[in-house]
């Protein structure tokens, strides 16, 4: 076995799957449970408007690829959502049976079902229209909100070519989702459809001011789906060390490069979903102690309640009302040995500060902190007539279009940083628009 056969059975081993597909005859069992309510508020509830009924409904009479035909007519990234998708306050959390104090409908792992059914069987997607009209559209950008503009666009015959500065395409899908809610392999595994649709990809593409100017010259649209820049620093001293790795990085490193060691101690700062998945996989890669640091309470999180639950049941502890303020390194400067942190309080003008004589340090091998991301307000001010407002770029919220009427944009660098599902329905709506725009100009 090869070494990164060897690292890949090794992920797996560590990262078991979150949510087991079903058995086959579970799904189906599960599928007549089902209402098939009309006007469905689990459809309502999801950002593309997938006709749940109907695809569970195929389900249970034994249609699967009917069923991942109708999620895929919705949302193209159908198979990467059954996983990341956190359907309990989506699609399951307005499930009817909540009112009944019956469990609910288990939507996403049927959508797993359907989805996993159709890669079995050679992934074939039709297209709606047939290919070679003139238009062409550019994606900047590899992940879900440009890769779903991309794939609607040639689906309806129009041309689509995706600029990434990466390796791979996927974004976050690829390179900063937990492994065990999706792994690197499904996530390209589902991008080479979107290939066989006849989307471009263009990798090692550093899209600066004279590129930009050559893709308006080129491109009839222009499509930012960009995402955010760097994670956001915790500005104290001791943070250039190699041992404190950003959440993303840190990610990135065991779901791609196959960096599993992390020591026995770390600790996690921030409280949002990232946090939690940084912590929930370092407790996984066999660190002993894990602790999240976060400067108010659980109240305040900014993480869904299940996944911080569920981090509880993994052993992962919590510092609430603390703050770092120091990261303190052996002798030699080798390796890390604490984080110095002290307890913080609500001001009477509502800002924290610091509680004097609380400070204490926490012993660790590995920090990593996921406080955000910074968005890329120095590559956003290169697109000409593109407005940015709070570090976010301003849209026609019913077509995705921006101040400069040949770019569009979706994804982080419009929401701020929501889910892949969300990510989605941006690049859905503004292929809709510029499919519209561009029959108009074709006609």
């Amino acid at each position: 076995m090869s070494t990164s056969d060897q690292t890949a059975s090794e992920l797996v081993r560590r990262f078991p799957d979150l949510h087991p597909p079903f058995a086959p005859q579970s799904a189906v069992t599960e599928a007549h449970r089902c209402l098939y309510c009309f006007d469905a508020p689990c459809t309502a509830a999801c950002p593309t408007h997938i006709d749940v009924p109907r695809f569970i409904k195929k389900i249970a009479q034994g249609n699967l690829r009917g069923s991942a035909l109708t999620i895929l007519d919705a949302n193209i990234l159908g198979a990467s959502c059954s996983r990341v998708c956190p359907v309990d306050v989506l699609c399951e959390g307005a499930c009817v049976y909540h009112r009944y104090n019956q469990q609910p409908i288990e939507i996403g792992r049927l959508q797993r079902h359907a989805m996993d059914a159709f890669w079995r069987d050679g992934a074939e997607l039709p297209r709606k229209s047939a290919a070679g009209k003139a238009g062409q559209v550019a994606c900047i950008g590899a992940g879900p909100a440009s890769l779903t503009c991309a794939a609607e666009l040639c689906r309806r015959g129009w041309s689509a070519a995706v600029f990434e500065r990466k390796s791979l395409p996927g974004g976050l899908n690829t390179y900063g989702v937990a492994e065990y809610k999706l792994r690197s392999t499904d996530s390209l595994r589902e991008i080479e459809m979107i290939r066989g649709l006849g989307v471009e990809f263009r990798f090692g593409e550093e899209i600066g001011a004279a590129a930009l100017s050559r893709l308006e010259r080129d491109y009839q649209a222009i499509f930012l789906g960009v995402g955010l820049g760097a994670m956001h620093q915790l500005g104290i001293p001791g943070e250039e060390h190699p041992a404190v790795v950003n959440a993303l990085e840190f990610i990135e490193r065991y779901k791609t490069r196959g960096h599993l060691s992390v020591g026995r101690r770390v600790a996690v700062v921030g409280g949002g979903n990232t946090a939690i998945d940084a912590a929930r996989a370092a407790r996984r890669l066999g660190a002993e102690v894990v602790e999240v640091v976060y400067r108010r309470d659980r109240e305040h999180m900014a993480a869904f309640p299940f996944e911080y639950e569920q981090a509880c049941q993994e052993g992962v502890r919590f510092r609430w009302w603390t703050q770092p303020i120091a990261i303190h390194l052996s002798a030699d400067r080798s390796r890390l040995e604490s984080l110095e942190c002290a307890a913080v309080r609500h001001s009477p003008d509502g800002s924290l500060e610091r509680v004097g004589g609380s400070e204490f340090r926490m012993v660790c091998d590995t920090l990593i902190p996921a406080i955000g991301q910074s968005p890329l307000l120095s590559f956003l001010a290169t697109c000409r007539g593109v407005q940015v407002e709070h570090g976010r770029v301003r849209i026609d919220r019913a077509t995705g279009q921006t101040a400069n009427p040949k770019y569009f944009a979706g994804g982080d660098c419009v929401n701020g940083g929501r889910e892949v599902v969300d990510a989605v329905a941006d690049g859905k709506r503004s292929a809709d628009a510029l499919a519209a725009i561009l029959e108009a100009r074709h006609a």
